[in-house]
């Protein structure tokens, strides 16, 4: 049995993986790729990729799939209190027509899902600031992740900034705090095969970052990373590979038995610089007390 979608003007230059599921509910990203890759599900009679970008008048065809009500994973709605809304405005580093720029904290997601409930985008939507719009993410920044985020007040930003993510014309900066000294030399590039798997395939993917060790000792080192590509949990393996995973990661963890007494990743987004029609944008995210409390338990200099 085939089923065709067309695509009107609102979900024009939305991922398909994302439209799929404004069409048919939460169904998981696994269950798409997989109907991707059968071609099962079709872009204008054409097998694609999740990250294609589907567009107006564009035909989606899929075929002989049955959705299971099982498959349809429940968002779990977030209300945000006043005082939650106002103590994430009071983070909002730039403010303007077209986007806001905020110091995130850690401990909160981006957007809602199964697993996550508290998040930026339900709670900004009920923020002043965006009384007259809706906010859109247009990057990913982990939940336990401190720093620099952008959140878009328009569909147009959203999608401008989400390609300039994309063809990597946006630099970021972290500074993360490492467990043990790190072994490697005072500035250069981590090249990485890092692999993941999805439905039991392996799947390994090429990853570079820039970096620069900003002061170690004996017992920790402070380091500054670039990210070339943008992998999931990128920085993370890159220096868990190295054996100094970062302070407060209980998932990629290189000190065995060690008891987490900190809750806090030692990772901080600190800039971000992108151009938008020859004007530049670079903005900074003060690190957290914690983090700076980390570095002088640790010894080290910002």
């Amino acid at each position: 049995m085939k089923k065709l979608i067309n695509v009107d003007k609102t979900y024009n230059d939305m991922r398909i993986d994302r439209f799929l599921r404004n069409q048919l509910g939460q169904i998981p990203q696994s269950f798409i790729e997989k109907n991707l890759r059968n071609g099962k599900i079709k872009l204008n009679k054409k097998k694609i990729r999740s990250s294609t970008k589907v567009k107006i008048n564009d035909k989606v065809e899929l075929y002989n799939i049955k959705i299971d009500h099982k498959l349809n994973q429940i968002k779990k709605k977030f209300i945000p209190s006043n005082q939650i809304i106002k103590e994430n405005e009071d983070l909002i580093i730039e403010d303007n027509n077209d986007f806001v720029v905020l110091n995130k904290q850690s401990g909160i997601s981006v957007q809602g899902g199964t697993k996550s409930k508290k998040n930026l985008i339900d709670i900004f939507s009920k923020s002043e600031i965006f009384k007259d719009s809706k906010p859109f993410s247009v990057h990913r920044l982990d939940k336990d992740t401190s720093g620099a985020f952008i959140i878009a007040k328009n569909r147009e930003t959203a999608q401008l900034l989400t390609s300039l993510f994309r063809l990597r014309r946006v630099h970021k900066t972290y500074i993360a705090i490492c467990n043990g000294e790190i072994s490697i030399k005072e500035k250069g590039v981590l090249k990485d095969d890092l692999v993941r798997f999805e439905n039991k395939k392996k799947i390994v993917e090429k990853a570079e970052t820039k970096y620069e060790v900003l002061d170690r000792n004996n017992n920790a080192t402070f380091i500054e990373l670039n990210p070339i590509t943008g992998r999931k949990h990128q920085l993370r393996k890159q220096l868990f590979n190295l054996g100094n995973s970062i302070i407060g990661d209980k998932k990629y963890n290189t000190l065995k038995n060690y008891k987490f007494s900190n809750k806090n990743l030692m990772l901080h987004s600190y800039e971000i610089k992108f151009k938008i029609q020859n004007k530049k944008y670079t903005f900074r995210a003060i690190p957290p007390d914690y983090f700076k409390n980390m570095l002088r338990i640790k010894r080290l200099n910002f």
